[in-house]
């Protein structure tokens, strides 16, 4: 039972109050309130106060190990001017009227102790100091063509750097430009080539993949190829493990090997597309960040604010465009470029309007000879054996693009001249 505050404990007839020791006692004045041993027993740890007064928390000088004592501050007692002796001022009165400039001289160097950080400060901050070098220097966007202030907002939209990430992203491309490396490869033709994309884009479907990663994927198939000779019987397995290069590359949560293995109809081993990934890798110098179409259309039809049906149609061009070998040494800008000019003839949307022309950096002129080739590629009559792509933009999904009629040729000859 605790005992109440102010008052001492007395016993009481059914307590006992066990004796510490033999002089607990000789101290009647104590017996009733026993003090605890400041010291503890031997072998005990030693004890602290865990708390101290916080009234009194000003009085007390509180010393933390480790932390060296800092010297007291000590009180400097003011002295009036009376405690100056009369001597002293005799001899200060004589210092000044022998040496009345000194003063003067001490003004004189301050000002100039002054006027010397000023002066470099000013030289600092003059525009000839803060010019920016010409090759830092931002490119200026007329209002006309800016796209991307209204995402100043958004930091996920990058709006001050898309700019400059995409022209980025076309120089690039001089890099990965690829040259038509079939007449290397003797196992193989354009026709397997094409089958092998159309099946590409069915594993996209299946597991629900990025139209990205299916890019990449063609992509590093094409540099491996114009690299390494392949036989036919081995060329699914180098899509496969691109695919699977390219889902780790560009997906949150990629399939795993197992998955391209089942997909693959349990064709190949483990050992052999781990073997694969690994040689890819090797011949691509693990430089797999290759430039694609697919996000230089998405750019480009921002820059006309195309409606999404329009973009679909432009995608649709341009996933025909993977399977046609001869579009395989294009930019992938310019190949982006031409087939969004196609969708906006088709839909009637104009043509390559200036704000096209400075994001681009195309003319009209420039695309002429690859929308001819697209063209001529839709106009041609549809493969049995390749469905893929026509039947994955017939889908309502995709706004049955895939259904539409070309656009006349004489349309779009006038809309590349203009």
């Amino acid at each position: 039972m605790p005992f109440p505050r102010g008052r001492k404990p007395t016993a009481t007839a059914g307590s006992k109050i066990p004796k510490l020791n033999a002089t607990a006692s000789e101290n009647q004045e104590e017996a009733t309130q026993a003090k605890r041993s400041s010291s503890p027993p031997r072998g005990a740890p030693k004890k602290r106060t865990a708390f101290i007064d916080i009234t009194n928390a000003h009085k007390v000088q509180i010393s933390f190990p480790g932390k060296k004592k800092e010297p007291g501050k000590k009180t400097v007692k003011k002295t009036s001017s009376t405690s100056v002796s009369a001597s002293n001022l005799a001899n200060l009165k004589k210092l000044n009227f022998l040496f009345p400039f000194r003063e003067e001289e001490k003004e004189e160097d301050k000002s100039a102790d002054v006027a010397a950080p000023v002066e470099e400060l000013a030289a600092a901050t003059s525009p000839a100091a803060r010019e920016v070098p010409a090759h830092l220097r931002r490119q200026e966007i007329p209002k006309e063509f800016d796209i991307d202030s209204e995402n100043s907002e958004d930091c996920y939209m990058c709006p001050e750097y898309a700019k400059d990430i995409f022209d980025y992203l076309k120089n690039r491309e001089e890099k990965f430009v690829l040259c038509n490396y079939m007449p290397t490869q003797p196992s193989l033709n354009s026709e397997m080539r094409a089958i092998l994309i159309d099946w590409l884009v069915e594993v996209q479907e299946n597991f629900e993949l990025y139209h990205e990663t299916l890019y990449l994927a063609v992509k590093m198939t094409d540099h491996y190829l114009a690299k390494t000779p392949v036989h036919r019987e081995m060329l699914q397995l180098v899509g496969s493990t691109a695919m699977l290069i390219a889902s780790k590359f560009e997906e949150h949560s990629p399939p795993c090997v197992d998955d391209f293995l089942y997909i693959c109809d349990d064709a190949y081993k483990k050992e052999e597309l781990i073997s694969m990934e690994a040689s890819i890798l090797q011949t691509l110098s693990f430089d797999i960040s290759i430039p694609i179409p697919y996000r230089f259309l998405r750019r480009y039809a921002k820059c006309v604010s195309a409606s999404m049906d329009t973009l679909t149609l432009a995608r649709y061009y341009c996933e025909m465009s993977l399977m046609e070998m001869d579009l395989v040494p294009e930019r992938g800008s310019l190949v982006a470029s031409a087939c969004l000019l196609m969708a906006l003839v088709t839909k009637d949307l104009g043509g390559w309007s200036p704000i096209l022309q400075f994001h681009s950096g195309y003319q009209a002129s420039d695309l002429a000879p690859v929308v001819r080739r697209i063209y001529s590629m839709l106009s041609a009559p549809p493969d049995d054996k390749l469905r893929a792509i026509k039947n994955k933009y017939s889908h309502k999904v995709f706004f049955e693009v895939a259904s539409l009629p070309l656009v006349s040729i004489d349309i779009l000859e006038k809309a590349l001249s203009s």
